[in-house]
């Protein structure tokens, strides 16, 4: 039976260095590609998979997301807010944000992704992941996709274990991570007292976990992508109002 998880935590407290000048005045993942603000993208599509409520950490420019975004109604989620501070130098990374948004997270396994990436993945693939760190196969399941130029040398490997794969630290080929996963809460009790309210990153502190293997993993061949700086988003923005394009072409004639 796979288990739909209910609630998932879009990081969106970093300042996105590469992306400026725009992000001086904007947080990166309010702006647009395709006609929609880039969190938007992966707030409809965590909406479409069942995904009920939504946390989102801030700290640059923090008060633009509420404004932009408000309460999810419109979205037809619960948008809850983490702040981790007012400017980008409060920003607690990947793992602090986690660490300080637990409360409101439930204690259910969750889903994490980033606020400025935009991706065809389905996530309700994630449900039969759920159900693994529920039933306590795994702590986390990371989603995996070919290396971007940005990062050649990928993140991590993915290795057969037993029916199911996990994620490998040091094995080769290396994968870079999608910035999409799913964490069991427990995977963070250990630590959740001596990071409150402390910078922390999730890499390479998730490679404890994976080479224990208590990390599954996949690797997505679909449409994914991270623009890092102006020129890529405007290709970005190029490429989605293709495929917006193509849509209403293909779509039948009443």
């Amino acid at each position: 039976m796979s288990v739909v998880p209910t609630h998932a935590l879009i990081l969106a407290a970093g300042r996105g260095e590469r992306m400026r000048p725009l992000t001086d005045v904007t947080p990166k993942p309010l702006l647009e590609a395709g006609g929609k603000r880039l969190i938007e993208w992966q707030i409809e599509a965590l909406v479409a998979a069942g995904i009920r409520h939504i946390v989102i950490n801030v700290a640059h420019l923090p008060d633009q997301f509420e404004a932009a975004l408000g309460d999810g109604k419109r979205y037809g989620v619960a948008l809850h807010y983490s702040r981790e501070g007012n400017d980008a130098a409060d920003a607690l990374e990947t793992l602090g944000g986690i660490v300080k948004a637990l409360p409101s997270l439930g204690q259910a396994p969750f889903i994490v992704t980033s606020g400025d990436i935009v991706t065809d993945y389905p996530y309700r693939m994630l449900s039969s992941a759920s159900r693994a760190l529920l039933e306590g196969t795994f702590d986390a399941h990371m989603v995996l996709v070919e290396n971007p130029a940005f990062h050649p040398g990928g993140d991590m490997a993915l290795i057969e274990y037993g029916e199911l794969r996990r994620i490998d630290p040091d094995g080769t080929p290396r994968l870079t991570y999608a910035n999409i996963g799913i964490f069991s809460p427990r995977l963070f009790t250990p630590v959740a007292r001596e990071l409150a309210g402390r910078r922390a990153a999730l890499f390479p502190w998730i490679y404890t976990a994976a080479r224990a293997n208590r990390v599954g993993g996949e690797h997505y061949g679909g449409r994914w992508w991270n623009a890092g700086t102006p020129d890529d988003l405007a290709r970005l923005d190029g490429e989605l109002g293709r495929r917006s394009h193509h849509r209403a072409i293909d779509q039948p004639h009443p």
